[in-house]
């Protein structure tokens, strides 16, 4: 049996390490947090190359004096709690101790601070665990602790971090929770030289949203709120018109503690119900604040779980003062009609200046035209008849006009409208000429060559014609004899094949040819410029999965750019789909890459594939014409293998005569 021992100092403290200290993105937020719980009111996070090599965060809080710094960085060594019952009335965003022992068991600090009472400050190094020097410093009040080469001391935790940019996008994703949780605190962010966030600190929180998100989504929100017994909830929620394809966006901080609380974001989408479209989720900035006592934060080793004593008042306060801040605000659109002045309702209307319209749209809206198939139709597009240009015969000095004065003359211009008309005015002119001819020449010549000439071309033309009009009319299969009754609901197109009538959900059935289309399409896509480039603002992590997936993109036909502070501006997007949906279904993409990195390039095309068919085709409720579901129903039962849509429901259900008939009671 092996022997029991107690483990090295050194192999302990990496054991813990690998529990508190993850990535880059780890030891941003509990160096933040210990500057919050310092009293700090200006926070300054520098990272380079994703926080790997170089981190620093500065703060002025109260500092560190020169005795209490050696016991800093001693495993579960803490100034916040003393007594077991301190566990049961946590008030501050780090209480463990293990965070400073962790960061500087794989890494290499450096430590400035200085405390009020201190007029000289304290430099402080430590590597791997071990301290290295102890020396005076100048420097202001407050501290500044910089870690250079994370896990340069375990090359197998190195490997398993992300490129520079995911990694340095997850540390700004904390930035940014950190800032929204605590709006009177001043945050700057410096990455890689380059500040990419500031907020003021002035306490507002719609303000730091705005600093963080920028305008669309600080727009979007209205305040809440609201006190149920012993739970008071404040902050910002989203307006119904505004919302996203995930969650992805709500933010809950109870004690001004970032947490993941499947009891609020229930609360809250009950609170959108029936204020919302189906599939949309509303997003939010709210702080629960409760008695210490009431919540146990000491659950998840990333201290983003949390139990409440009572989940159900949670719930509740959550969900009223979601619905109180949506009666509050329930504003009506408003239209408003410019008012003409009367002076001008007595002046002479002057006659309007005629404006170019542009071509009605085609009635077949099942298949779309690319802008480059469009320009090649309109080059190569040509009257059905077409008829040979002839020339004004040169006049003949030999031949006296003796044309009749009330019979207008031919010339060139004049031309037939259809192809008898052709004939009948060739015939006309050849016996005219054969007149003149014979009253005027005294030796009589045969008919004149030119004339039967044109009229053998005319009837060439004729063949040439039926031929090709013979041309383009497609083999199709025989396709099988369905009859169109009608349409139910707006949805369901009622069709009779023989003994049978289905039931065909348009929206599901014109999804998969769709989708169909984009797969056989993959290869050769597309793609429409996009007159005004559409920006969308997603979250850090969201942000990150777009960039990591650009060619992925790109291959589906999105041209999409980093626009920089989490924004991503989208150029070109596939034919199928209008550029309204454009936001959606990048935020849609996004949500799915972040819950999805590791599947396979096929499989997020072909999920994104699917995504474009549902966004793109009709929609239930949706008018179509006569002749658009007859036009439809035809392509349908001449696809056998559409019988399903991409998310597996079916395309359409069939009754049979006998199963009507029994039920009716007549078999």
């Amino acid at each position: 049996m092996p022997k029991i021992k107690i483990l090295p100092k050194e192999i302990a403290e990496l054991i813990a390490a690998g529990e508190v200290v993850e990535r880059p993105a780890s030891v941003i937020k509990e160096l933040m947090e210990n500057a919050i719980d310092a009293g700090s009111s200006s926070v300054t996070v520098e990272i380079k190359n994703g926080g790997i090599t170089y981190i620093r965060v500065t703060d002025n809080g109260c500092g560190i004096s020169r005795d209490d710094i050696h016991t800093a960085f001693i495993s579960h060594a803490t100034s916040k709690i003393s007594t077991r019952d301190d566990l049961y009335a946590i008030g501050t965003l780090g209480f463990r101790g293990e965070a400073l022992a962790s960061i500087a068991a794989v890494s290499n600090v450096e430590v400035l601070t200085r405390t009020p009472e201190e007029e000289t400050g304290t430099r402080y190094c430590i590597s791997a665990g071990e301290e290295t020097l102890v020396d005076d410093a100048g420097c202001p009040l407050g501290t500044t602790i910089v870690v250079r080469d994370l896990f340069f001391n375990t090359p197998a935790r190195m490997k398993f971090l992300k490129k520079d940019v995911s990694e340095a996008n997850a540390v700004a994703s904390i930035a940014d929770k950190i800032a929204l949780s605590n709006p009177d605190v001043s945050i700057r962010f410096i990455r890689e030289g380059k500040n990419t966030l500031f907020t003021s600190g002035s306490g507002d929180l719609k303000t730091t949203a705005y600093e963080i998100f920028g305008k669309d989504f600080s727009d979007g929100l209205i305040e809440a709120d609201y006190s149920f017994e012993s739970v008071q909830i404040s902050g910002l929620i989203s307006k119904p018109t505004k919302s996203r394809p995930n969650r992805n966006m709500q933010f809950f901080f109870v004690n001004g503690r970032l947490v993941r609380s499947g009891t609020a974001s229930a609360a809250l989408s009950e609170a959108y119900k029936n204020s919302i479209m189906v599939g949309k989720f509303p997003y939010c900035v709210l702080n629960i604040t409760t008695a210490p006592g009431l919540v146990d934060v000491n659950v998840h080793p990333a201290k983003t779980e949390v139990r409440f004593a009572n989940e159900r008042t949670v719930f509740s306060a959550v969900y009223y003062a979601a619905k109180n801040a949506l009666e509050r605000r329930d504003e009506t659109p408003k239209v408003t009609i410019p008012r003409t002045p009367q002076a001008e309702l007595f002046e002479p209307a002057h006659p309007k200046t005629e404006q170019m319209r542009l071509p009605e749209k085609q009635p077949d809206f099942w298949n779309r035209m690319s802008s480059s198939e469009y320009r090649s139709a309109q080059q190569t597009e040509k009257p059905r008849y077409s008829y040979p240009q002839q020339s004004a015969p040169a006049p003949r000095e030999d031949i006296v006009s003796v044309a009749s004065p009330d019979k207008k003359p031919e010339t060139a211009d004049t031309e037939p409208s259809t192809i008898q008309h052709f004939l009948d005015a060739q015939r006309a002119k050849k016996e005219e000429t054969a007149v003149i001819e014979s009253e005027v020449r005294t030796d009589p010549e045969p008919i004149d060559e030119p004339a039967a000439a044109s009229e053998e071309k005319a009837e060439e033309i004729i063949q040439t014609v039926d031929t090709v009009a013979e041309d383009k009319i497609e083999d199709k299969p025989e396709e099988p004899s369905v009859i169109v009754i009608g349409e139910a609901f707006r949805t369901y197109i009622i069709v009779q094949q023989g003994e049978s009538i289905f039931l065909v959900d348009k929206h599901a059935a014109h999804e998969r040819m769709l989708f169909n289309e984009l797969v056989k399409n993959d290869t050769k896509r597309s793609t429409q410029m996009l007159l005004t480039p559409i920006t969308v603002t997603l979250s850090k992590e969201e942000y990150s999965a777009v960039l990591d997936n650009l060619d992925m993109l790109m291959q589906a036909g999105f041209a999409v750019e980093d626009f920089g502070y989490s924004v991503v501006i989208v150029r070109e997007c596939p034919m199928e789909i209008s550029a309204d949906e454009v936001p959606d279904i990048v935020a849609e993409l996004a949500g799915y890459l972040v819950e999805n990195r590791q599947k396979l390039i096929s499989e997020k095309k072909e999920w994104l594939f699917s995504l474009m068919a549902c966004k793109a085709a009709i929609k239930g409720g949706m008018y179509t014409t006569e002749y658009e579901r007859e036009l439809f129903i035809k392509r349908l039962f001449a696809s056998p293998e559409i019988r399903y849509c991409p998310h597996g429901r079916p395309v359409m259900i069939e009754i049979t005569r006998r199963e009507l008939e029994k039920n009716f009671g007549r078999a």
